[in-house]
């Protein structure tokens, strides 16, 4: 007898339907064929005990299973139960009629039990894409694919509960969330807030200019001068996620196996906060079975690198093409898989090894040589791509406690969606361009234009500093969003001034000259 079920592999976000098709006669062999991974072949086992801890007989058949497409490559343990489902249905076991209606996806425990996998939300994306009927998956994926409208999706238990459904001996609804109603609830919802800030108006500021429009920002000062602090309540003023952003978002997450137990839509952008030990691959993605690395995971968040040059060279040289180009292409020769990665670049770095040079209240022990090499760890083509540069200083306790709480998130955030909603007006001709970061050099010169006081100023500035063509690039585009804070149309001279102080660590004498932020 010849049965088929539908399942589906997950190969970076890409989402492919997969046939079984077991075909049973007389013999005692078990054939399995369509590229599979140790795992897939694995599952013979994990069915034969499931099947007997729930009181059915494993078939002694000559069966073989065929996977198709044959020539893609099967990975992981998703596969057990529309294999288990086949199997029994070709041994007359379950009802076979209504199998092509559903697609499956499940992982077996020896007691029958499913347990969960990862990518169930671009799974149940590509089985509404499909047509079918329906979806199941194990109970703790039903919220997660319950995202998706226009299929009934149901989370099922253990094997038992699917035998029981596909043979209409017990009823099953489908399970429908209101995730929209939760994900507007939740956007709005922080644990940290600027509030708590006291002091640092010009870092502040910097925050807030990059939060407006979308730009990278690093900040350099002494240890516990806030910047560690600053930074993760960066998410707290940025702009909500549309559901469009969402969904994109959560489908990294779910593929990466990185979304709690429970979670259906990610509702706040994603903070990523790697240790400086992590490895090239961890950070971009990949792996004997590709995953998406840090640089994904903060897709449409913010990735914060503490103390940056402690990351070895290699790794933060990696950073350079993602943040030009917003994705990242990992080709190896197993596969070849691209992850989205717009994120926000926000990195801290002490001036020094020791971390006090020109601090006002510690002695520096730090010679000018190991200074020198210290700032070196950041390539120029690195800093470049930085948009805002910003040197901190620590604030006294003697002021710290005479000052009171700082604006609180709210207010700083109301005044970057403003600004975002006026790039959204300006750009809404142009596909893949929401914010000033990601202009392209065409519309630099048709929204951020300098006039004849602004350009003297920054030809001044790309002389003395010896800054780079990308360096004027960030620097319009630092000056477009500050504009835009203060609802100006056109860029002025004290935007472009701003700008140009945002470029701080562009050389490394910038403690002798003497910019600061703001």
């Amino acid at each position: 007898m010849l049965v088929k079920t539908f399942c589906a592999a997950v190969n970076g976000l890409d989402v492919t339907t997969v046939t079984i098709e077991v075909s049973m006669t007389r013999g005692v062999l078990y054939h399995l064929t369509g590229l599979p991974d140790s795992a897939v072949k694995e599952s013979h086992d994990r069915i034969a005990a499931a099947c007997q801890n729930i009181g059915y007989k494993f078939p002694v058949a000559d069966i073989t299973v065929n996977m198709a497409p044959a020539d893609l490559r099967k990975e992981g343990s998703a596969y057990d139960l529309p294999l288990a489902i086949a199997i029994l249905a070709a041994n007359n076991k379950v009802e076979s009629g209504h199998l092509h209606e559903y697609m499956l996806v499940g992982e077996l425990g020896l007691d029958g039990k499913l347990q969960p996998i990862r990518g169930a939300l671009p799974v149940a994306i590509r089985a509404r894409a499909e047509q079918f009927k329906g979806l199941i998956v194990p109970i703790q994926n039903i919220r997660e694919a319950a995202v998706v409208n226009n299929i009934s999706v149901y989370g099922m238990e253990s094997l038992m509960d699917v035998i029981q459904f596909f043979n209409g001996s017990k009823y099953y609804e489908p399970t429908v969330i209101d995730t929209r109603k939760e994900f507007f609830q939740q956007q709005y919802h922080f644990d940290l807030d600027f509030s708590d800030v006291r002091g640092q108006e010009n870092v502040k500021r910097a925050m807030e200019v990059a939060a407006a429009g979308g730009h990278n920002l690093i900040m350099i000062g002494p240890p516990g001068s806030g910047k560690s602090m600053m930074a993760k309540r960066l998410p707290s003023i940025l702009p909500p996620l549309s559901l469009a952003e969402s969904l994109e978002t959560t489908q990294i997450h779910s593929v990466a196996g990185k979304l709690g137990h429970g979670m259906s839509l990610i509702s706040q952008r994603p903070f990523r906060s790697p240790h400086h030990t992590i490895s090239q691959v961890a950070l971009c993605g990949g792996g004997n079975n590709p995953q998406p690395g840090e640089i994904s995971l903060a897709h449409n968040g913010v990735l914060f690198l503490d103390e940056i040059p402690e990351l070895s060279r290699s790794v933060l040289e990696v950073l350079r093409q993602p943040l030009e180009d917003r994705k990242i292409t990992i080709s190896r020769a197993k596969y070849n898989v691209e992850y989205p990665c717009s994120f926000m670049l926000v990195a801290s770095m002490n001036p020094c090894p020791c971390g006090y040079y020109g601090d006002v209240t510690h002695n520096c022990v730090c010679t000018p040589g190991q200074i020198q090499r210290y700032m070196n760890k950041i390539s120029g083509p690195l800093l470049d791509r930085i948009d805002i540069q910003c040197e901190i200083q620590a604030v006294p306790f003697s002021e710290l406690s005479q000052m009171e709480a700082g604006e609180p998130s709210e207010k700083i955030r109301e005044r970057v969606i403003k600004a975002r909603q006026i790039q959204e007006v300006r750009f809404k001709d142009y596909k893949g361009i929401h914010c000033n970061a990601l202009m392209t050099e065409h519309m630099l010169h048709e929204y951020a234009e300098p006039d004849a006081d602004s350009l003297s100023m920054l030809r001044m500035a790309m002389e003395r500093l010896k800054l780079s063509a990308r360096a004027y690039s960030r620097i319009l585009k630092v000056a477009r969003t500050i504009a835009d804070l203060d609802g100006s149309e056109n860029v002025q001279s004290t935007h472009i001034g701003e700008a140009i102080g945002y470029r701080s660590l562009d050389r490394g004498d910038w403690a002798e000259r003497g910019i600061t932020c703001g």
